[in-house]
């Protein structure tokens, strides 16, 4: 029966790999669940109600993802759009809550219609290979950026951008966690990741990292869903700089989430010999339906995390993880108190460890070619620079586009392709 609704194999897989690779995506992307509220609470919005939003829809999303396209992917609230929906929606350009989540319900109904409309797979398919592997290598880059961001690793700087942080608890603990992620790794530890996470929360105690708040309870009840349930305002919704708006959401949801399918994908070693990956329609139609059910709820646009890469280190192969880290999204609601004291730093091991087991991918491309090598750099490179997966994506591929074109290549874009780069460079003028 796990196998019908997983695809979980017994001669090829291990339940109890596919069951810690599980635990440990959630453990590398549970955060979503403080910061998520924390960041649309700024906005207005009810902090509880928001923590209940996004980890039910999580995990609506996450379990069809699981019993549909049974991949060892997880989907949540994007930290992206999280950003986007409340310094962007409601501070800058003056829009309520609720009409900043009209927005979000209007992008996932749309993405409901080019997934079933199988845009989405045509749109990944047509992404040339050596840009497939640097969409790989990039994501890794990115996802190691992150955690060392997080962890005060690294910070901002007004002459050069960004330099070497200070050393603080959080950040000796983040490097102790790179080390010994390393460590573990190169021994073959089963379930490496999750035991790093588990050793730096445990050591962040005593320095100060791991906050322990007074009268702690591991068990609470979930907050209610009413203050953001279904608050829509549509007054003002019907005019053009709205439509711009969605539009350009649902670029950055459609590129994002065929980003890290791709790069996913490519790391779980699930794409065939066509370069394709099986059932990637139904792993898009999970995120359409998360977002457009998020959106109801009160959270921001769903997509596919890159952290799912750090239980594809751990062994996940199949939907039975996906099924593992759906299921503690739910648990949760319940343990809020527990899972919200893992600090950012005690996954940055895990998540620096994840980059570079993806950064394997770089080894692939075709670096004798300028015009293949070209693109692939800009992609892994504007994917870390600009904080996005979608932008690294359409600049690599509007750089593959001009570069093959001026070289006489013409022949070795597909027509897909010229239609996309039509559309990004509208998708620029516009915004």
């Amino acid at each position: 029966m796990i196998r019908k609704l997983c695809g979980f194999d017994k001669q090829t897989m291990k339940l109890r790999t596919e069951l810690t690779a599980g635990l440990t995506t959630f453990l590398t992307m549970c955060y979503i669940l403080a910061v998520s509220p924390s960041i649309l609470e700024t906005t207005g919005m009810d902090k509880g109600a928001v923590f209940t939003a996004t980890a039910l829809t999580a995990a609506i999303a996450t379990l069809l993802l699981a019993f549909t396209a049974r991949l060892p992917f997880a989907q949540a609230s994007s930290m992206a759009f999280n950003s986007f929906f409340a310094y962007t929606l409601v501070q800058s350009m003056g829009y309520s809550w609720e009409t900043a989540l009209t927005v979000m319900l209007a992008e996932g109904v749309l993405l409901l219609l080019v997934t079933m409309l199988n845009l989405r797979e045509i749109i990944l398919n047509s992404i040339p290979m050596n840009l497939r592997y640097a969409i790989s290598a990039g994501i890794g880059m990115f996802i190691a950026f992150i955690g060392m961001k997080n962890a005060g690793i690294i910070e901002a700087a007004p002459g050069t951008l960004i330099r070497l942080g200070n050393f603080t608890p959080g950040s000796l603990l983040a490097m102790s966690g790179i080390l010994l992620s390393g460590i573990l790794m190169v021994k073959k530890v089963k379930g490496a990741l999750f035991y790093s996470i588990l050793a730096c929360t445990v050591a962040g105690i005593p320095l100060g990292v791991t906050q322990i708040p007074e009268g702690f309870l591991p068990v609470a009840a979930p907050h209610s869903l009413s203050p953001t349930f279904m608050r829509f305002d549509f007054s003002g919704f019907f005019t053009f700089d709205m439509a711009i708006v969605v539009f350009t959401l649902l670029f950055m949801s459609i590129f994002d989430s065929v980003g890290a399918l791709l790069g996913l994908a490519s790391k779980a070693g699930v794409i065939d010999e066509r370069g394709k990956i099986p059932r990637v329609k139904q792993a898009m139609m999970s995120d359409a339906i998360g977002t457009t059910v998020g959106a109801m709820l009160g959270t921001t646009t769903v997509t596919t995390f890159v952290e799912s890469a750090a239980g594809i280190a751990e062994g996940g192969r199949s939907g039975l993880t996906a099924l593992a880290t759906g299921i503690l999204f739910l648990a949760a609601l319940f343990f809020s108190p527990l899972f919200l004291l893992i600090p950012g730093a005690a996954v940055t091991g895990s998540l620096v460890l994840v980059g570079v087991l993806m950064m394997e991918a770089a080894c692939k491309i075709n670096l004798e070619d300028l015009s293949e090598a070209l693109p692939a750099f800009v992609t892994i490179l504007l994917m870390t620079l600009t904080h996005s997966i979608a932008n690294g994506m359409i600049l690599g591929l509007l750089c593959y586009v001009a570069v093959k074109l001026c070289c006489g290549k013409h022949k070795d874009i597909p027509l897909t392709m010229y239609i996309l780069a039509i559309l990004f460079l509208l998708n620029y003028i516009l915004t």
